[in-house]
């Protein structure tokens, strides 16, 4: 399997103005709106680029936008430390555990990809060795960057990859324990500026944020990437246990919103976070029958 190919930051945002000017037919939605009290919505990180320029820009409401890893912020709200109107966050099964809203849509889907400096030393043995053998120069040396397992579904969703890679390569040691160390995990939101300053030469990143960044980066074989739903079956063979004793299993990447304060204004800009065409210009995976709806939908809604 062949790297993917990347897309340029210039083709991404003419992808979003195309798709903004392709909703002249619906109601006019613009940034800005005199006086108007702001839209909240607390999303994971990996959503911030697409909802800071591809959202925004579409909604005659301003939007005050706050961003997380997506356990981290599910804790937040579950806890009542904070209360948005929109919660959007990188795996839909938060929505039963730690929140448990009426309902919930499940809007778009993302895979795990490895990003990398082909600039650096350990960029380019990862180049080297791709399609195949990527993983071995993380054994030995790559600076390597990840997420936090304990609060982002990006930090236990790369320990599923590792661990579903030992199996589909047959490696002699188990990826998960050998390649994982304390020093590589950054804050979602840091992850990216220390790829790109040069403090890490690589980092397991979600498909949209590569795209969105223009990164290099390695496409994994969809059996390992968390981004196709035929191997379901497989992912689930993966699991990680949370803070407060939950445990959660590999799955095909789903995010998942809901709205917490239905309203006129705050329903509309629900609507177009997860259906509009801005998802798939900054990288995201829409399928047929996106959004599904699970749960008690309020009619302002449907």
């Amino acid at each position: 399997m062949s790297s993917e190919t990347q897309r340029s930051r210039r083709e991404v945002l003419a992808g979003v103005a195309a798709g903004i000017g392709g909703l002249a037919g619906c109601t006019t939605l613009t940034a800005g709106g005199s006086g108007a009290p702001p839209v909240s919505m607390l999303i994971a990180g990996s959503l911030h680029d697409a909802v800071e320029n591809g959202l925004r820009p579409a909604l005659d409401r301003p939007l005050r936008v706050e961003a997380h890893g997506s356990a981290r912020g599910a804790r937040l709200v579950a806890s009542g430390k904070r209360d948005p109107d929109v919660v959007s966050l990188a795996d839909a099964a938060l929505f039963s555990s730690p929140l448990s809203p009426d309902w919930y849509a499940a809007f778009a889907t993302n895979a795990v990809v490895l990003a990398y400096d082909p600039g650096t030393p350990g960029g380019s043995r990862i180049e080297s060795a791709a399609p195949d053998r990527w993983y071995e120069p993380l054994l030995g040396g790559v600076r390597l960057g990840r997420t936090d397992p304990d609060l982002d579904p990006l930090g236990y969703r790369t320990l599923f990859v590792l661990e579903l890679a030992s199996e589909h390569y047959g490696t002699a040691v188990d990826l998960r324990d050998a390649i994982p160390r304390r020093r590589q995990v950054y804050p979602e939101t840091r992850l990216a500026s220390a790829l790109e300053t040069g403090e890490i030469e690589a980092a397991f990143v979600y498909r949209s944020t590569a795209i969105e960044r223009d990164y290099a980066f390695l496409g994994l074989p969809p059996a390992i990437d968390l981004g196709d739903p035929a191997f379901a079956a497989e992912y689930a063979t993966a699991s990680y246990d949370l803070p407060g004793g939950r445990t959660v299993a590999g799955a095909p990447i789903a995010y998942g919103a809901t709205l917490r304060n239905p309203g006129t204004a705050t329903a509309a800009a629900f609507e177009r976070h997860v259906t509009g065409d801005y998802l798939a210009a900054f990288g995201f995976g829409v399928p047929e029958g996106y959004p599904r709806y699970a749960g008690d939908v309020p009619d302002v809604v449907r």
